[in-house]
């Protein structure tokens, strides 16, 4: 069972239920050690007077602010001293509309749960209330000698914190990002393209569907080193599309996204790909039809780049950790060992 991360009594009215906060996420960044190279020796990180040269005692060290002409020098204890004490409550200040609070303010969740099972009708109460109303309480509470502004909601039988951003630390996306188109700007046929588009990708939300790719592959590049051998490289991210091509590449989104299946490939495939599959013949050397090599090819290009790099290294491809998806289909299909 996983430990508290904070323990207090959650007040609404003249309710009070004794809780318990938990982590409701785990991270699974693969973390690894400084080393010089060539060695197994680790790297420390020392705290270094940067006129001196000399390392400094943790006790000799004090905080500065920078105002631009000096430092205002503050020492920990002064920091304490003014630091919130730990709270013992979440008191809801009110209840709002969940759908008025915008999902920029989310930041962290966590699981709130009775302590104990005697609060368990309350907790349960409060849980299908706010389910019901769709709302939210808002309260402010400090853990870890940081003061936090949180929504208290439902969540799928059980109560949720979720910590909020303080409406200052909200950036003006105005202000912020430069060149954003002005409303209105998309022509009609451009917009019902994209609509088909969105329509034609409709997919019910599913997170297990998803993983963190990049991860796997760090873990596998470890395991690969370990053994000596070497792994896949990623392809170049895609170009991006120019207003000119605008159209056609919708369209021939449009088309793929609608029949993958037809096009022998999968519907996030580069544009440029799709266009050329798409063309006539006029200028191109004519497939014939039933030929060997051109059923082998078109089953090559059917395939990920995951599984053509696998059918690679089993048919000795050299070089094949730096080819793209169709360089290892090329690289099969005029192999003897493929």
């Amino acid at each position: 069972m996983a430990r508290p991360v904070w323990t207090g009594v959650l007040s609404f009215g003249l309710v009070s239920l004794p809780v318990s906060l938990y982590t409701a996420t785990d991270s699974h960044t693969i973390h690894f050690h400084q080393l010089q190279r060539g060695t197994s020796d680790r790297i420390r990180n020392r705290r270094v007077n940067e006129r001196t040269g000399k390392e400094v005692e943790l006790e000799e060290i004090v905080k500065g602010f920078d105002t631009g002409e000096e430092y205002v020098l503050v020492e920990p204890k002064e920091l304490d001293e003014i630091a919130p004490g730990r709270s013992r409550a979440i008191e809801i200040s009110g209840f709002v509309d969940l759908d008025t609070v915008d999902p920029i303010f989310f930041d962290k969740t966590y699981y709130l749960g009775p302590k104990g099972k005697e609060y368990a009708k309350v907790y349960g109460l409060l849980e299908q209330a706010l389910e019901e109303s769709n709302r939210a309480g808002i309260a402010t509470f400090v853990m870890r000698g940081r003061e936090y502004l949180v929504a208290l909601k439902a969540e799928k039988g059980l109560l949720a914190v979720h910590t909020l951003h303080w409406s200052d630390e909200i950036r003006d996306p105005r202000k912020e990002i430069p060149d954003l188109p002005e409303a209105g700007k998309a022509s009609a046929g451009e917009l019902k393209m994209a609509h088909q588009l969105i329509d034609a990708l409709a997919i019910d939300w599913q997170p297990e569907d998803y993983r963190d790719v990049y991860q796997e592959k760090v873990a596998a590049l470890i395991t690969a080193k370990q053994a000596g051998e070497t792994v896949e490289k990623a392809e170049p991210a895609p170009k991006a599309t120019g207003a000119v091509d605008l159209m056609e590449a919708l369209r021939a989104s449009v088309e793929r996204a609608r029949s993958p299946k037809d096009t022998g490939e999968k519907a996030s495939t580069s544009t440029a790909r799709a266009k050329n599959a798409g063309k006539g013949s006029g200028g191109a050397k004519k497939r014939t039809t039933g030929s060997p090599g051109t059923s082998r090819a078109r089953s090559l290009e059917s395939l990920t780049k995951a599984e053509l790099y696998e059918k690679a290294t089993k048919a000795g491809i050299r070089g094949r950790s730096g080819m793209s998806h169709d360089e290892l289909a090329d690289a099969l299909a005029h192999s003897k060992n493929g």
